[in-house]
């Protein structure tokens, strides 16, 4: 029996990636390790420095 997820729980998932993301975000950057991004339909390496805010709100 497949229930969709609810839409709290949905939320709930949501945050939490975001969360993930924010952190690992900034321990490169703490970290000054680049990080690695699909960006106009290509793999793209950004240093420390060019990394942007992260931005949850996306």
């Amino acid at each position: 029996m497949n229930k969709p997820i609810s839409e709290k729980l949905s939320s709930q998932i949501d945050a939490g990636v975001k969360l993930a993301m924010k952190k690992t975000i900034e321990k490169h950057r703490r970290l000054v390790e680049s990080i690695s991004i699909w960006q106009n339909g290509q793999v793209v390496r950004l240093t420390a420095i060019q990394i942007p805010p992260f931005n949850s709100d996306e």
